[in-house]
């Protein structure tokens, strides 16, 4: 177990430097000059290279990037190019909503999603499973952007429960005003992002319903459901942990749209908003940190996969 977890961890590292070379060019490709942009239109060529000199874009690519990694090591993101804030503090402060907006729309996603793929498969060919599955097909090609706008029509608009947009300048100080802001934004990621989760649990369940372990305790006396949730349902878990690490991603992608819609100051609607002022450090301090996390996650995954399937150790 030790030697595995050493050479994912070695895997992780890896992903770490090839994802930060390939976010340092890809922002080196973008139009635009951001000393040309802080200079202003009424800048002269000299105020420019003066500035670009001062930010360390007169180096060559190769520098800037070791400059910045080498910061990164030492655990300093860089600052603001614009600003002069640092990046590490803007971001510690923007996680303290888009981390618990994305705890509470992976909780909403496996609170339906697990039971009702169960469900769905259990009374597959009757009424009921039929509905769940075409349901959940529906839900999975929703439009995150069109689930929000719908939910603020119902619940804020029409109903009043709760805030349509925004939330609280005193943070989580006041806890049931943030906590409420959240939840039409972590519903709408986490039943889209639900849905799909919902279809492979389906799958996943179908597929043990047909194992022989599942058959043998059948014949042993117990009916199909019970042997299917006895003996089934544990390896459908199995399954269920691998692919909620890979919807970690699906989760981030969908908090960078749906801050946007919602007005919330999370980490999502930060990059999309420094993304359009070119402040190269700042979008790639905050890429990097969102691949980390997805990675990491990643190799969390791995090794809870390991330490509680047998079958992996075995075969090792």
């Amino acid at each position: 177990m030790i030697r595995y977890a050493l050479t994912r961890l070695v895997l992780l590292l890896v992903g770490l430097v090839v994802a930060s070379v390939l976010i340092f060019l890809t922002l080196r490709v973008l139009p635009g000059d951001v000393a040309q942009l802080i200079a202003g239109t009424q800048g002269t060529p000299a105020q420019v290279d003066a500035i670009r000199e001062r930010l360390g874009l007169d180096q060559s690519l190769a520098a800037q990037y070791f400059d910045w990694i080498g910061g990164v090591l030492r655990g300093d993101l860089g600052s603001s190019m614009l600003t002069g804030s640092s990046v590490a503090a803007e971001l510690a402060a923007k996680a303290k909503v888009t981390v618990p907006l994305g705890v509470m729309a992976l909780v909403i996603a496996v609170l339906f999603s697990v039971p009702l793929g169960v469900v769905s498969a259990m009374r597959r060919g009757k009424g009921g499973g039929t509905v769940l599955s075409v349901g959940a097909q529906a839900l999975a090609a929703v439009p995150v952007v069109w689930a929000g706008m719908m939910l603020v029509v119902v619940f804020a608009v029409g109903l009043g429960w709760l805030p349509a947009q925004g939330f609280p300048r005193t943070g989580w100080s006041t806890p049931w005003l943030a906590f409420t802001s959240l939840i039409l934004p972590a519903i709408t990621i986490g039943i889209v992002e639900g849905a799909m989760l919902m279809r492979f649990v389906r799958s996943a369940t179908l597929q043990a319903v047909g194992q022989d372990y599942v058959r043998t305790a059948a014949a042993k006396g117990l009916t199909r459901n019970q042997a299917l949730i006895r003996h089934g349902l544990p390896n459908v878990g199995l399954s269920v942990i691998t692919v909620l690490g890979l919807q970690v991603a699906g989760i981030i992608v969908g908090a960078v749209i749906i801050e946007q819609l919602f007005t919330l100051p999370g980490i999502g609607r930060m990059l999309v908003a420094d993304v359009g002022a070119r402040d190269l450090v700042k979008v790639q301090g905050e890429l990097l940190v969102l691949t980390g996390f997805v990675l990491v996650v990643g190799f969390l995954v791995d090794l809870i996969h390991r330490l509680i399937d047998p079958r992996q150790r075995e075969a090792s």
